[in-house]
């Protein structure tokens, strides 16, 4: 599977899009860039005082376009044909 990611991820991983393959969901794709890229990758979506049950990455994962948290959450099915785009959490105000 592709994946794509965005401003602060982007500089994190180092990469703009890597190539992932034998994962089975959101949950192995993170653990997989944790151990293949950086740890600091899972740090930053899954081990914020932002995430919580009913917000299961602190940013935004998409996967074929369609958002993780109207899916199932980190236990989202992944295919060697998705691509999955993970975006830092927006700020402003």
């Amino acid at each position: 599977m592709k994946v794509i990611f965005y401003a602060t991820f982007r500089e994190i991983i180092g990469r703009r899009k890597v190539e992932v393959h034998g994962v089975r969901t959101v949950r192995e794709l993170i653990d997989y860039l944790a151990e293949h890229y950086t740890p600091e990758i899972k740090k930053q979506l899954l081990g914020t005082p932002r995430v919580g049950p009913d917000k299961p990455v602190d940013g935004m994962v998409l996967v074929n376009g369609h958002n993780v948290l109207h899916l199932r959450g980190l236990d989202t099915e992944l295919s060697e044909e998705d691509v999955v785009h993970i975006f830092p959490p927006a700020g402003g105000g």
